[in-house]
């Protein structure tokens, strides 16, 4: 036996219809997550895939980090198009029920729906996981065509095929968590060849452009490249560099979320800063579990910690390719790093350079990515408290010593000690971002940046060149709700080459404090200049006094 010892997989009869656990499935899933309190109406995707169904463009991989709502989709797919499944009345009056063709693709196919997580979850062993997946399937298949398929044993394309051939019928193929066994079992490459061998018989090929309707692939990561890209070169993909037009049907949109914090009376600002920050194509997108969380619990809040895994990152990080490092501390203090997402291949076994290491950052969640600017960034409150977690309970002990240093460096400030954080910001300069040479203002920016990690804690993300008076500040902080009695915001000018009293009066003469006037707390005026020829930092701090 291949799998786990399970209850025999049933086939049953509705109406003269045959639906199965994987064949003809019935709208059960989706059922779940309309019937749930909050629900967000995203079936404007099934008007998409009514668009490319029997074109060149039926091949589809959507891929998105955990809890995005992947496995939402596919059972919305799976409900629509299955025959298993008499879902009418569960679509009237959502989005897909106006579009012109919604009767005439709804329940009229033959589908197959593979989560692909679910049968290694239920396989003996990962090694025989294909083989389980098309015993699986082909049972049901006899069931329904006894008459099409034989005995022996067969091929799932070989008997696609042959159904096609002999009834006409054509596939719609959902596989939910495609992406697994790339991931999660990397180091096999025996299951990695064969896996990929059936993905290319299923989808490949001219025979499958002649049973395949649709075939919709999601999980974390794309389409895995180099030797196995030919296998499955024919999928359009929908990624987190770039999702296309199809941006807005997985995670929540922002004025999703405005709607539901007005209805649930949260603080839609809160939300934002919290929850939202990754940037698909022109669309603001949202993780949904934390969303939903939030506004049923009322609680802000990390609930990433209970769906993802450190593991897969912080190994990758301690190899500190090309300064990886640096850079991950630059964006925990709130900074945007270039990276060049060209050069990963879609796979955990081929990660060779920082770039790597970070494009599959974004694919995981952890990163936000500018696809305009090709940058990456830490993309809100909620991943920046988990990405520090996760490289502190890893032992990264050089962001524990940096954290301490960065600690010296905001208490220095805040107590107006000049002297004292000229020499915390040089000695962070030397020790810890050496490969940040000094060359222009814009390189003791960085510097700048990354020196107020610790600020992170009571901060909200510095703003940069924010506008105000008659010219930009170059860092403006502003504390958090919670420590706004405590903490004062901080309006910070970097000078190169000249004085930290010049530094300072152009923040007067500027009026550079009336970007934060609103704040009813103490401001800080923070004057920094560094010296060329001397190699030295200076300060100068003063106290706001409000009018």
């Amino acid at each position: 036996m291949l799998y786990k010892k399970t209850e025999k997989l049933s086939i049953i009869k509705r109406e003269g219809e045959i639906m199965g656990m994987f064949v003809n499935p019935n709208a059960a899933a989706f059922q779940c997550a309309v019937n749930s309190e909050v629900y967000i109406d995203k079936t404007g995707l099934l008007e998409y895939t009514n668009k490319v169904l029997g074109t060149n463009a039926r091949f589809i991989c959507n891929s998105r980090p955990r809890r995005f709502g992947k496995s939402y989709t596919a059972n919305m797919l799976t409900a629509y198009y299955s025959k298993g499944a008499d879902s009418e009345k569960m679509f009237s009056g959502l989005e897909i029920s106006k579009a012109a063709d919604f009767r005439k693709h709804l329940n009229k196919y033959d589908l197959i729906h593979i989560d692909v997580q679910w049968f290694l979850a239920n396989c003996a062993k990962a090694d025989d996981i294909v083989a389980f997946i098309t015993e699986s399937i082909l049972d049901e298949l006899r069931t329904i065509y006894p008459c099409v398929l034989p005995s022996e044993e067969i091929s799932l394309p070989d008997a696609l095929s042959r159904i096609r051939e002999k009834t006409g019928q054509k596939f719609v193929v959902i596989i939910d968590e495609w992406d697994v066994l790339i991931r999660d079992a990397a180091a096999n490459s025996k299951v990695q060849k064969e896996y990929i061998n059936f993905l290319r018989g299923m989808f490949k090929g001219t025979e499958p452009t002649r049973y395949i309707q649709l075939a919709y692939l999601t999980g974390i990561l794309p389409v895995k490249k180099e030797t196995t890209q030919s296998a499955l070169n024919n999928f359009d993909e929908f990624t987190m560099l770039s999702a296309g037009n199809l941006a807005p049907y997985i995670g929540f949109t922002e004025d999703e979320v405005r709607n539901l914090s007005e209805e649930y009376q949260q603080d839609f600002h809160e939300v934002k800063r919290w929850y939202d920050g990754y940037l698909l194509k022109d669309c603001q997108v949202y993780n949904p579990r934390a969303v939903v969380s939030v506004m049923l619990k009322g609680e802000f809040k990390s609930y990433w910690s209970e769906t993802a895994s450190y593991e897969a990152i912080v190994p990758l990080i301690n190899m500190n390719y090309d300064g990886l490092k640096t850079s991950i501390i630059e964006m925990l203090s709130g900074a945007s790093v270039k990276v060049n997402t060209a050069t990963f291949k879609n796979d955990t076994e081929n990660i060779k350079s920082r770039d790597d290491v970070l494009t599959y950052m974004i694919h995981l969640g952890y990163l936000g990515y500018d696809q305009t600017r090709k940058t990456a960034f830490v993309p809100n409150e909620e991943i920046r408290q988990e990405l520090t977690t996760a490289v502190e309970s890893k032992a990264w002990n050089e962001m524990i010593l940096f954290q301490q240093e960065s600690e010296k460096l905001l208490d220095a400030t805040l107590e107006m000690d000049c002297p004292v954080v000229a020499a915390q910001i040089e000695k962070i300069h030397n020790e810890y971002v050496s490969v940040i040479q000094y060359h222009n203002e814009n390189s003791l920016s960085s510097v700048l940046a990354i020196a107020y990690l610790s600020a992170m804690q009571y901060y909200f993300k510095p703003v940069r060149e924010l506008p105000s008076g008659r010219g930009f500040a170059d860092f403006v902080f502003i504390p958090k709700p919670e420590y706004k009695s405590d903490y004062p915001a901080l309006v910070v000018e970097l000078k190169w080459n000249q004085n930290a009293q010049t530094a300072m009066q152009q923040i007067k003469d500027r009026k550079y404090p009336d970007s934060v006037l609103e704040y009813t707390g103490d401001i800080l005026l923070v004057a920094i200049n560094y010296d060329k020829d001397k190699k030295e930092h200076q300060c100068m701090i003063e106290q706001y006094e409000k009018k």
